[in-house]
Protein backbone atom coordinates (compact mmCIF):
# COMPACT_ATOMS: atom_id res chain seq x y z
CA UNK A 1 0.00 0.00 0.00
CA UNK A 2 0.87 3.60 -0.48
CA UNK A 3 0.51 7.01 1.19
CA UNK A 4 -1.79 7.78 -1.57
CA UNK A 5 -4.18 5.27 -0.88
CA UNK A 6 -4.73 6.10 2.20
CA UNK A 7 -6.59 9.66 1.28
CA UNK A 8 -3.62 12.32 1.74
CA UNK A 9 -3.92 15.05 0.07
CA UNK A 10 -1.27 16.15 -2.20
CA UNK A 11 0.58 18.40 -0.14
CA UNK A 12 1.04 15.69 2.56
CA UNK A 13 1.94 13.11 -0.12
CA UNK A 14 5.04 15.85 -1.19
CA UNK A 15 6.10 16.05 2.34
CA UNK A 16 6.40 12.64 2.83
CA UNK A 17 8.25 12.01 -0.21
CA UNK A 18 10.54 14.94 0.76
CA UNK A 19 11.46 12.96 3.47
CA UNK A 20 12.21 9.30 1.52
CA UNK A 21 9.28 7.46 2.76
CA UNK A 22 7.32 4.96 0.08
CA UNK A 23 5.46 2.59 2.25
CA UNK A 24 3.20 3.53 5.40
CA UNK A 25 3.85 1.17 8.37
CA UNK A 26 0.85 -0.68 10.22
CA UNK A 27 -0.38 1.81 12.59
CA UNK A 28 -0.47 4.66 9.48
CA UNK A 29 -2.33 2.04 7.05
CA UNK A 30 -4.57 1.62 10.19
CA UNK A 31 -5.20 4.66 11.54
CA UNK A 32 -4.73 7.55 8.73
CA UNK A 33 -8.19 6.91 7.27
CA UNK A 34 -9.69 6.51 10.44
CA UNK A 35 -8.86 10.12 11.62
CA UNK A 36 -9.72 11.19 8.25
CA UNK A 37 -13.05 9.65 8.47
CA UNK A 38 -13.61 11.83 12.25
CA UNK A 39 -13.34 9.21 14.75
CA UNK A 40 -11.91 9.00 17.63
CA UNK A 41 -9.22 6.31 17.88
CA UNK A 42 -7.38 4.25 20.91
CA UNK A 43 -3.99 3.28 19.32
CA UNK A 44 -1.73 0.39 20.95
CA UNK A 45 1.72 0.52 19.03
CA UNK A 46 4.89 0.07 20.25
CA UNK A 47 7.44 3.03 19.68
CA UNK A 48 9.02 2.90 16.42
CA UNK A 49 6.48 2.10 14.53
CA UNK A 50 6.06 5.33 12.50
CA UNK A 51 2.92 6.56 15.13
CA UNK A 52 3.89 10.14 15.66
CA UNK A 53 3.10 10.43 11.38
CA UNK A 54 0.08 8.66 11.91
CA UNK A 55 -1.75 10.99 13.54
CA UNK A 56 0.53 14.55 12.65
CA UNK A 57 -0.87 13.68 8.93
CA UNK A 58 -4.73 13.10 9.62
CA UNK A 59 -4.25 15.77 11.64
CA UNK A 60 -2.49 18.18 9.33
CA UNK A 61 -4.81 17.71 6.79
CA UNK A 62 -8.50 17.83 8.39
CA UNK A 63 -6.88 21.11 10.11
CA UNK A 64 -6.10 22.11 6.51
CA UNK A 65 -9.34 21.93 4.55
CA UNK A 66 -11.20 23.77 7.15
CA UNK A 67 -8.37 26.39 7.66
CA UNK A 68 -9.43 30.48 7.45
CA UNK A 69 -6.63 32.78 5.97
CA UNK A 70 -8.68 35.70 7.18
CA UNK A 71 -9.03 34.30 11.15
CA UNK A 72 -6.66 36.64 13.17
CA UNK A 73 -5.23 36.02 15.40
CA UNK A 74 -5.01 32.32 14.84
CA UNK A 75 -6.99 30.02 16.98
CA UNK A 76 -5.70 27.06 18.82
CA UNK A 77 -7.46 24.51 16.78
CA UNK A 78 -5.25 21.01 17.91
CA UNK A 79 -3.58 20.21 20.87
CA UNK A 80 -0.76 17.51 21.23
CA UNK A 81 0.19 16.37 25.00
CA UNK A 82 2.76 14.54 25.55
CA UNK A 83 4.95 13.48 28.61
CA UNK A 84 8.39 14.83 27.98
CA UNK A 85 10.46 17.99 26.36
CA UNK A 86 12.51 15.81 24.32
CA UNK A 87 8.99 13.75 22.63
CA UNK A 88 7.80 17.50 22.32
CA UNK A 89 10.37 18.77 20.59
CA UNK A 90 10.55 15.22 18.19
CA UNK A 91 6.50 15.67 17.37
CA UNK A 92 7.01 19.33 16.79
CA UNK A 93 10.16 18.78 14.45
CA UNK A 94 6.93 16.18 12.46
CA UNK A 95 4.28 18.82 12.60
CA UNK A 96 6.22 21.51 10.63
CA UNK A 97 8.14 18.39 8.71
CA UNK A 98 4.60 17.20 6.95
CA UNK A 99 3.38 20.45 7.28
CA UNK A 100 5.76 22.15 5.26
CA UNK A 101 3.05 22.32 2.47
CA UNK A 102 0.37 23.80 4.08
CA UNK A 103 -0.65 27.04 5.71
CA UNK A 104 -1.28 26.32 9.01
CA UNK A 105 1.19 26.98 12.14
CA UNK A 106 2.75 25.64 15.24
CA UNK A 107 4.26 26.13 18.55
CA UNK A 108 6.12 24.19 21.39
CA UNK A 109 5.06 24.74 24.62
CA UNK A 110 7.33 22.55 27.39
CA UNK A 111 9.22 23.51 30.64
CA UNK A 112 13.00 24.45 30.69
CA UNK A 113 12.62 26.95 27.78
CA UNK A 114 11.65 30.68 28.12
CA UNK A 115 8.55 31.32 29.28
CA UNK A 116 8.66 34.85 27.77
CA UNK A 117 9.87 33.69 24.64
CA UNK A 118 6.63 30.98 24.34
CA UNK A 119 4.35 33.95 25.70
CA UNK A 120 5.04 36.20 22.40
CA UNK A 121 4.85 32.93 20.20
CA UNK A 122 1.66 32.07 21.73
CA UNK A 123 0.36 36.01 21.16
CA UNK A 124 1.03 36.17 17.51
CA UNK A 125 -1.53 32.91 17.06
CA UNK A 126 -1.18 29.60 16.27
CA UNK A 127 -3.29 26.61 14.84
CA UNK A 128 -1.37 23.26 16.40
CA UNK A 129 0.14 23.63 20.03
CA UNK A 130 2.19 20.76 21.19
CA UNK A 131 2.61 20.83 25.07
CA UNK A 132 3.54 19.34 27.99
CA UNK A 133 1.35 19.47 30.57
CA UNK A 134 2.84 21.13 33.64
CA UNK A 135 3.74 24.43 31.19
CA UNK A 136 0.51 24.14 29.64
CA UNK A 137 -1.07 24.79 33.19
CA UNK A 138 1.13 27.73 33.19
CA UNK A 139 0.07 29.57 30.20
CA UNK A 140 -3.59 29.12 30.54
CA UNK A 141 -3.46 30.21 34.11
CA UNK A 142 -1.43 33.28 32.41
CA UNK A 143 -4.13 33.59 29.78
CA UNK A 144 -1.78 33.41 27.42
CA UNK A 145 -3.61 30.78 25.19
CA UNK A 146 -7.53 30.02 24.95
CA UNK A 147 -8.09 26.57 24.62
CA UNK A 148 -11.96 26.95 23.81
CA UNK A 149 -11.48 26.38 20.37
CA UNK A 150 -9.85 22.69 20.22
CA UNK A 151 -10.94 20.80 17.60
CA UNK A 152 -8.74 17.70 18.09
CA UNK A 153 -6.87 16.50 20.76
CA UNK A 154 -3.58 14.25 20.68
CA UNK A 155 -2.22 12.60 23.81
CA UNK A 156 0.69 10.62 22.42
CA UNK A 157 3.01 8.22 25.15
CA UNK A 158 -0.55 8.17 27.61
CA UNK A 159 0.61 5.41 29.35
CA UNK A 160 4.01 7.00 30.19
CA UNK A 161 2.38 9.90 31.22
CA UNK A 162 0.20 7.95 33.84
CA UNK A 163 3.28 6.45 35.04
CA UNK A 164 4.71 10.33 35.53
CA UNK A 165 1.83 11.31 37.70
CA UNK A 166 -0.01 13.78 35.14
CA UNK A 167 -3.44 12.63 35.22
CA UNK A 168 -4.73 15.35 37.55
CA UNK A 169 -3.17 17.84 34.99
CA UNK A 170 -4.96 15.75 32.40
CA UNK A 171 -7.94 15.91 33.51
CA UNK A 172 -7.66 19.80 34.56
CA UNK A 173 -7.02 20.45 30.84
CA UNK A 174 -10.06 18.43 29.62
CA UNK A 175 -12.09 20.91 31.50
CA UNK A 176 -10.98 23.27 29.63
CA UNK A 177 -11.81 22.29 26.11
CA UNK A 178 -14.58 21.67 24.51
CA UNK A 179 -16.27 17.83 24.75
CA UNK A 180 -17.50 18.10 21.15
CA UNK A 181 -13.92 17.38 19.52
CA UNK A 182 -11.89 14.65 17.89
CA UNK A 183 -10.07 12.82 20.34
CA UNK A 184 -6.48 10.22 19.59
CA UNK A 185 -5.00 8.37 22.55
CA UNK A 186 -2.04 6.80 21.56
CA UNK A 187 0.07 4.73 23.91
CA UNK A 188 2.74 1.90 23.38
CA UNK A 189 0.69 -0.49 26.16
CA UNK A 190 -2.84 -0.35 26.74
CA UNK A 191 -3.44 -1.33 30.58
CA UNK A 192 -6.79 -1.11 32.53
CA UNK A 193 -5.83 2.35 33.82
CA UNK A 194 -4.99 3.43 30.01
CA UNK A 195 -8.69 1.56 29.30
CA UNK A 196 -9.97 3.91 31.72
CA UNK A 197 -8.81 6.98 30.78
CA UNK A 198 -10.20 6.25 27.23
CA UNK A 199 -13.80 5.82 28.69
CA UNK A 200 -12.92 9.75 29.57
CA UNK A 201 -11.70 10.99 26.89
CA UNK A 202 -12.82 9.47 23.64
CA UNK A 203 -16.38 9.01 22.03
CA UNK A 204 -16.75 5.41 20.95
CA UNK A 205 -13.53 5.14 20.13
CA UNK A 206 -12.02 2.28 16.99
CA UNK A 207 -9.28 0.47 18.87
CA UNK A 208 -5.62 0.29 16.41
CA UNK A 209 -3.07 -2.67 17.93
CA UNK A 210 -0.83 -3.36 15.58
CA UNK A 211 1.68 -5.23 18.30
CA UNK A 212 1.36 -7.18 21.09
CA UNK A 213 1.14 -5.53 24.41
CA UNK A 214 4.74 -5.19 25.90
CA UNK A 215 6.18 -7.26 22.71
CA UNK A 216 9.77 -6.33 21.75
CA UNK A 217 10.80 -5.38 17.99
CA UNK A 218 11.50 -8.58 16.10
CA UNK A 219 14.79 -6.67 14.67
CA UNK A 220 16.34 -5.87 18.18
CA UNK A 221 18.87 -8.95 19.48
CA UNK A 222 18.64 -9.17 22.85
CA UNK A 223 21.15 -10.47 25.68
CA UNK A 224 21.99 -10.59 29.24
CA UNK A 225 25.23 -10.04 30.57
CA UNK A 226 25.12 -11.59 34.69
CA UNK A 227 28.13 -9.75 36.15
CA UNK A 228 28.90 -8.68 39.42
CA UNK A 229 27.74 -4.91 40.64
CA UNK A 230 31.35 -3.51 41.20
CA UNK A 231 32.55 -4.96 37.28
CA UNK A 232 29.73 -3.73 35.37
CA UNK A 233 31.73 -0.56 34.48
CA UNK A 234 34.80 -2.32 33.75
CA UNK A 235 32.41 -4.45 30.73
CA UNK A 236 30.41 -2.00 29.45
CA UNK A 237 34.04 -0.10 28.93
CA UNK A 238 35.26 -3.35 26.96
CA UNK A 239 31.93 -3.73 24.85
CA UNK A 240 32.40 -0.35 23.54
CA UNK A 241 35.95 -0.08 23.07
CA UNK A 242 36.73 -3.58 21.41
CA UNK A 243 33.32 -2.78 19.51
CA UNK A 244 34.34 0.16 18.50
CA UNK A 245 31.00 1.36 18.92
CA UNK A 246 30.53 4.71 17.83
CA UNK A 247 27.02 5.19 19.01
CA UNK A 248 25.43 3.45 22.06
CA UNK A 249 22.59 4.92 24.20
CA UNK A 250 22.86 3.73 28.47
CA UNK A 251 20.49 3.33 30.79
CA UNK A 252 21.00 4.43 34.30
CA UNK A 253 18.69 3.98 37.48
CA UNK A 254 19.56 6.94 38.92
CA UNK A 255 20.72 10.90 37.96
CA UNK A 256 23.48 10.55 40.27
CA UNK A 257 24.21 7.39 38.77
CA UNK A 258 24.53 8.94 35.53
CA UNK A 259 26.54 11.30 36.09
CA UNK A 260 29.10 8.89 37.74
CA UNK A 261 29.23 6.51 34.85
CA UNK A 262 29.89 9.62 32.56
CA UNK A 263 32.90 10.67 34.26
CA UNK A 264 34.36 6.84 34.32
CA UNK A 265 33.67 6.45 30.61
CA UNK A 266 35.41 9.65 29.92
CA UNK A 267 38.03 8.23 31.92
CA UNK A 268 38.27 5.18 29.75
CA UNK A 269 38.53 7.43 26.77
CA UNK A 270 35.39 6.92 25.64
CA UNK A 271 33.21 10.54 24.55
CA UNK A 272 30.18 9.99 26.74
CA UNK A 273 27.68 12.92 27.80
CA UNK A 274 24.75 12.71 30.24
CA UNK A 275 21.21 13.47 30.12
CA UNK A 276 18.60 13.94 32.89
CA UNK A 277 15.96 15.88 34.75
CA UNK A 278 18.77 17.64 36.46
CA UNK A 279 19.99 18.93 33.20
CA UNK A 280 19.19 22.42 31.80
CA UNK A 281 17.18 22.46 28.68
CA UNK A 282 19.97 24.22 27.02
CA UNK A 283 22.09 21.00 28.31
CA UNK A 284 19.74 18.62 27.48
CA UNK A 285 19.30 19.68 23.62
CA UNK A 286 22.90 19.86 23.54
CA UNK A 287 23.38 16.32 24.64
CA UNK A 288 21.23 15.04 22.50
CA UNK A 289 23.08 17.13 19.53
CA UNK A 290 26.11 16.24 20.60
CA UNK A 291 24.91 12.28 20.33
CA UNK A 292 22.92 12.69 17.48
CA UNK A 293 25.74 13.71 15.16
CA UNK A 294 28.67 11.95 16.53
CA UNK A 295 30.55 14.15 18.65
CA UNK A 296 30.35 11.61 21.49
CA UNK A 297 30.16 7.86 21.67
CA UNK A 298 28.29 7.02 24.21
CA UNK A 299 24.95 8.92 25.76
CA UNK A 300 24.24 7.50 29.34
CA UNK A 301 20.53 8.52 30.51
CA UNK A 302 17.87 8.32 33.19
CA UNK A 303 14.41 6.80 31.69
CA UNK A 304 13.64 10.75 30.56
CA UNK A 305 15.41 9.73 27.60
CA UNK A 306 13.22 5.78 27.51
CA UNK A 307 10.69 7.62 25.26
CA UNK A 308 10.81 11.04 22.24
CA UNK A 309 14.35 9.93 21.68
CA UNK A 310 14.26 9.44 17.85
CA UNK A 311 17.35 8.46 16.92
CA UNK A 312 17.96 6.87 12.95
CA UNK A 313 19.65 3.83 13.29
CA UNK A 314 20.94 3.43 17.08
CA UNK A 315 22.64 0.21 16.97
CA UNK A 316 23.01 -0.28 19.71
CA UNK A 317 21.30 0.47 24.09
CA UNK A 318 22.53 -0.92 26.81
CA UNK A 319 20.71 -1.40 30.54
CA UNK A 320 23.24 -0.44 32.65
CA UNK A 321 20.56 -0.95 35.28
CA UNK A 322 17.85 -2.56 34.85
CA UNK A 323 14.61 -0.32 35.00
CA UNK A 324 11.74 -0.26 38.37
CA UNK A 325 8.79 -0.97 36.09
CA UNK A 326 8.87 -3.99 33.93
CA UNK A 327 7.14 -2.13 30.91
CA UNK A 328 10.39 0.44 31.06
CA UNK A 329 12.60 -2.35 29.13
CA UNK A 330 9.92 -2.38 25.89
CA UNK A 331 9.77 1.29 26.06
CA UNK A 332 14.23 1.05 26.64
CA UNK A 333 15.15 -1.04 23.98
CA UNK A 334 12.51 0.00 21.35
CA UNK A 335 15.14 2.81 21.28
CA UNK A 336 17.10 0.67 18.60
CA UNK A 337 15.68 -1.64 15.71
CA UNK A 338 13.20 1.33 14.63
CA UNK A 339 11.37 1.45 11.15
CA UNK A 340 13.24 -1.87 10.61
CA UNK A 341 16.04 -1.60 11.20
CA UNK A 342 18.23 -3.97 13.30
CA UNK A 343 19.45 -3.22 16.51
CA UNK A 344 21.01 -4.69 19.96
CA UNK A 345 20.19 -4.37 23.61
CA UNK A 346 22.27 -5.68 25.77
CA UNK A 347 21.62 -5.69 29.86
CA UNK A 348 24.36 -5.90 32.56
CA UNK A 349 22.59 -8.07 35.61
CA UNK A 350 23.50 -8.15 38.80
CA UNK A 351 22.27 -10.76 41.24
CA UNK A 352 21.04 -8.22 43.38
CA UNK A 353 18.76 -7.43 40.09
CA UNK A 354 17.74 -10.84 39.63
CA UNK A 355 13.88 -10.80 40.57
CA UNK A 356 13.96 -7.86 37.94
CA UNK A 357 14.81 -9.70 35.67
CA UNK A 358 12.56 -12.31 36.71
CA UNK A 359 9.68 -9.76 36.31
CA UNK A 360 10.91 -8.38 32.94
CA UNK A 361 10.47 -11.98 31.60
CA UNK A 362 7.44 -12.47 33.07
CA UNK A 363 6.01 -9.56 30.93
CA UNK A 364 7.58 -10.60 27.88
CA UNK A 365 6.38 -14.13 28.72
CA UNK A 366 9.60 -15.81 27.09
CA UNK A 367 13.64 -15.75 28.56
CA UNK A 368 15.89 -13.29 26.94
CA UNK A 369 19.13 -15.37 26.06
CA UNK A 370 22.52 -15.04 28.43
CA UNK A 371 25.71 -14.66 27.32
CA UNK A 372 27.64 -18.14 28.68
CA UNK A 373 31.37 -16.50 29.34
CA UNK A 374 31.10 -12.28 30.17
CA UNK A 375 34.81 -12.85 30.29
CA UNK A 376 34.15 -12.64 34.47
CA UNK A 377 33.56 -15.13 37.27
CA UNK A 378 29.82 -16.52 36.30
CA UNK A 379 26.82 -15.08 38.64
CA UNK A 380 23.67 -16.77 39.58
CA UNK A 381 21.07 -15.08 38.61
CA UNK A 382 18.23 -17.29 39.87
CA UNK A 383 16.03 -15.22 42.05
CA UNK A 384 16.20 -17.21 45.80
CA UNK A 385 14.60 -14.02 47.83
CA UNK A 386 11.41 -13.02 45.85
CA UNK A 387 10.67 -9.48 47.08
CA UNK A 388 7.22 -8.58 48.68
CA UNK A 389 5.59 -7.18 46.00
CA UNK A 390 3.69 -3.69 46.05
CA UNK A 391 -0.11 -3.35 44.90
CA UNK A 392 -0.34 -2.26 41.87
CA UNK A 393 -0.53 1.67 41.16
CA UNK A 394 -3.84 3.23 41.36
CA UNK A 395 -3.01 5.60 38.63
CA UNK A 396 -1.26 2.96 36.13
CA UNK A 397 -2.36 -0.09 36.99
CA UNK A 398 0.98 -1.73 36.83
CA UNK A 399 2.74 -2.94 39.52
CA UNK A 400 5.56 -0.69 40.89
CA UNK A 401 8.45 -2.16 42.81
CA UNK A 402 10.50 1.62 42.74
CA UNK A 403 9.75 1.29 46.71
CA UNK A 404 10.11 -2.24 47.35
CA UNK A 405 13.03 -3.58 49.68
CA UNK A 406 15.66 -5.37 47.37
CA UNK A 407 16.20 -8.76 48.47
CA UNK A 408 19.76 -10.24 49.57
CA UNK A 409 20.63 -12.85 46.65
CA UNK A 410 21.91 -15.74 49.16
CA UNK A 411 25.02 -16.44 48.12
CA UNK A 412 26.08 -13.76 46.52
CA UNK A 413 29.05 -12.24 47.89
CA UNK A 414 30.70 -16.10 47.65
CA UNK A 415 29.61 -16.20 44.04
CA UNK A 416 31.07 -12.42 42.69
CA UNK A 417 34.93 -12.71 43.40
CA UNK A 418 35.24 -10.33 40.34
CA UNK A 419 37.53 -10.63 37.28
CA UNK A 420 39.47 -13.47 36.11
CA UNK A 421 43.15 -12.60 36.71
CA UNK A 422 43.61 -12.59 33.03
CA UNK A 423 40.51 -10.51 32.19
CA UNK A 424 41.85 -8.17 35.26
CA UNK A 425 44.96 -7.57 33.38
CA UNK A 426 43.37 -7.03 29.80
CA UNK A 427 40.91 -4.65 31.53
CA UNK A 428 43.98 -2.34 32.78
CA UNK A 429 45.54 -2.43 29.30
CA UNK A 430 41.94 -1.49 27.28
CA UNK A 431 42.22 1.59 29.96
CA UNK A 432 45.28 2.81 29.31
CA UNK A 433 44.43 2.61 24.88
CA UNK A 434 41.49 0.90 24.05
CA UNK A 435 40.31 0.30 20.61
CA UNK A 436 37.71 2.93 19.11
CA UNK A 437 38.45 5.35 22.05
CA UNK A 438 38.96 8.65 20.25
CA UNK A 439 39.78 10.89 23.31
CA UNK A 440 37.98 12.16 25.97
CA UNK A 441 34.20 14.88 25.76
Amino acid sequence: MSFAKLGLTDELLKAVADQGYVTPTPVQQKAIPLILEGKDVLAGAQTGTGKTASFTLPLLQRLAENHDPHQKPRRVRALILVPTRELAAQVYESVKTYGAHLPLRAEAVVGGASIGIQTRQLHRGCDIVVATPGRLIDHVQQRNINLANVEMLVLDEADRMLDMGFLPDIKQIMALIPKKRQSLLFSATVPNAIKLLATQLLNNPVEVEVAKQNATADTVSERIYGIGREYKRELLSYLIGSNNWKQVLVFVRTKHGADRLEKQLIEDGIRTVALHGDKTQGARNKALEYFKTGKVSALVATDIAARGLDIDDLPHVVNFDLPQVPEDYVHRIGRTGRAGSSGEALSLVCPEEAWMLAEIEKLLKRQIPRVADTGYEPVSLKVIDAPKKNAPNKTTGKKDYRHTKKPAARGAKSTVRGAKQSDSKRIESRSKGRPGSRGKA
